[in-house]
This record gives C-alpha cells, sequence and structure tokens, in this order.
C-alpha cells in the first residue's frame, strides 16, 4: 500500500498541474471567440453526456490552429522565439563553462561560497533584477556612463530595446541553470584522469578538450535545457527590454490573452508552444535517466 501511494503522488502531481490544466487550455483552444465573460464558447458541454461528447467529435474543427498556421505574424514568433532561445542558450554557456571550470577548480573551502555566489541573485525579486537592467543598459545608464567616462565610446551606445539587451537580460536571468550542472559534472571528474593524460603527452589544453570537456558533456547537456526551456516562451525580458521588433511567442501569447481578449486563439498559441517545448523537455528527462543510469 505504501509503495503503492509513494508510486502514485508524482503521477497525482502531474495529472493535477499538467495534464488537467493542458486539457482546460486544449478545450479553450477548440471553442469559439465571442464576447462574453469568459471571452468564448466551449463547443464541448460536459453536462450533456455522452451525447455531448459525440457531437462535439462530429463538430470538431480546428479552425484556431488553421489561422495560426495562416497568419505570418504566429510562425515568424515562433522562429524568432527559436532563434533567440538557441542563440541565448550558446551565450549562456560560453559565460557559464569558464565560470564553473573555476568553481570545480578552486580549494575546496572557497566552493560553498562560491556556489552560494551564484545561488545569490535567486534572493531578489525576478521582475526587480530585470528592471535593474534598463537602468543599467539605457542611454543614460551606467553602462554608458562608465564607458564615456573611460573614453571608448564618444556617444551612447543604444542598448536598450534591442535583441542584444534581450540576450543579456536572459543570460544573467538564466546562468545559474548553465553553471549548476555543469559544476555539478565538473567537480565529480576524477583529476587522476588529467594526470594520465599529461603524463601521455597531452598538454594541458589538449587534456581539457580530450578529457574534461567530453566527461562534463552531461552537466552541458542539462545546462542547455535548463535554459533553453524557459527562454523560449519568455514575456517579462523582452517586453522589458526588447524592442519594437523583438518578436518572441511570449509577448504575442500575452497580447491575445489580455490586449485582443481572443482566448481560443490564445490557448491554441499555448498548446503549439508547449508541443514543441516537450521535444526538448523529452531529450531532457532521457538525458538525465541515462545519467542516474551511468552513475548507479
Amino acid at each position: 500500500m505504501r509503495k503503492a501511494l509513494v508510486i502514485a503522488i508524482p503521477y497525482l502531481w502531474l495529472l493535477a498541474l499538467f495534464l488537467v490544466p493542458f486539457l482546460i487550455v486544449l478545450k479553450i483552444s477548440l471553442s469559439d471567440s465571442v464576447l462574453a465573460i469568459p471571452p468564448y464558447a466551449p463547443k464541448l458541454d460536459l453536462s450533456e453526456g455522452w451525447g455531448g461528447l459525440m457531437r462535439f467529435v462530429s463538430e470538431l474543427d480546428f479552425e484556431n490552429f488553421a489561422f495560426l498556421a495562416s497568419d505570418n505574424l504566429y510562425w515568424k514568433a515562433y522562429l524568432s522565439s527559436l532563434r533567440i532561445a538557441v542563440i541565448a542558450t550558446f551565450l549562456t554557456l560560453l559565460v557559464g563553462y569558464p565560470i564553473a571550470y573555476a568553481m570545480a577548480r578552486a580549494p575546496e573551502e572557497w566552493r560553498p561560497t562560491l556556489l552560494m555566489l551564484v545561488i545569490l541573485p535567486f534572493w531578489t525579486s525576478f521582475l526587480i533584477r530585470v528592471y535593474s537592467w534598463m537602468g543599467i543598459l539605457s542611454s543614460e545608464g551606467y553602462l554608458n556612463q562608465l564607458l564615456l567616462k573611460l573614453g571608448l565610446i564618444s556617444e551612447p551606445l543604444t542598448i536598450l530595446n534591442t535583441n542584444i539587451a534581450v540576450f543579456i537580460g536572459i543570460v544573467y536571468t538564466y546562468l545559474p541553470f548553465m553553471i549548476l550542472p555543469i559544476y555539478a559534472a565538473l567537480e565529480k571528474l576524477d583529476g587522476s584522469l588529467l594526470e594520465a593524460a599529461e603524463d601521455l603527452g597531452c598538454s594541458r589544453t589538449s587534456a581539457f578538450w580530450l578529457v574534461t570537456l567530453p566527461l562534463s558533456r552531461s552537466g552541458i547537456i542539462a545546462g542547455c535545457f535548463l535554459v533553453f526551456i524557459p527562454s523560449i516562451g519568455e514575456f517579462v525580458i523582452p517586453s522589458l527590454l526588447g524592442g519594437s521588433d523583438t518578436l518572441m511567442i511570449g509577448k504575442v501569447l500575452w497580447e491575445e490573452f489580455f490586449s485582443n481578449r481572443d482566448w481560443p486563439v490564445a490557448s491554441a498559441v499555448a498548446v503549439i508552444l508547449l508541443l514543441i517545448l516537450i521535444i526538448p523537455i523529452i531529450l531532457f528527462q532521457r538525458n538525465e535517466q541515462r545519467q542516474r543510469e551511468a552513475d548507479s
């Protein structure tokens, strides 16, 4: 009985917090938009029982999904979100790997302090941290003031309200998600393997590329997934730091729900976004399973 309860708890958790909300959103995406509260007319009425279900199946149409395919705005938003998420993930990896490597090679007594410094930004509100970048990247912000005082530029740079600002915001926000799994992989690395590689004639650089990097692959994959998955649906960062040219599906989803009040189309956008995210989520889970099997 206890074993069955332990197994059932995570499935009940997924049922309550994932499957049920997803089915509700899917139901709304198959509804018609109306001027009412809520602003949609559901085609499925469970109160009618089996007859209502059969009528729903017979009248089922995917007009909202067809509308997404016919309008350039939506598929361009998906492609733009994928591009921004991929580039931001790559930049986060370039910044995060050296930090994780330095932490793993630091003296043991310093590692808890370094870990605390990485986690420290989570103690501050996410919204406040993004707002602070507006003050840093604006034309009169601290970054331009510093560059002007150093004489590196003659006039303020336009960084805020551009894709560059979005990349900076995503890298800063999700950097700990990249550092921590890579650090966990590097910390477990057996130093004798590097010594053996150097004894066999490898330089330190060659030993890094041939030994350290391949053995930290699991941490790199986990970190990339943890950054890519939330980045593709990001809304706050592109809204505050991006400009009118920054097109991401999270902004489109917000506008459909709260500006246009078109819940069926917005739900269809959310369903497709979730289906796109399922692929990296499944790959991430498989990678974690392989890692657990390798460790056991």
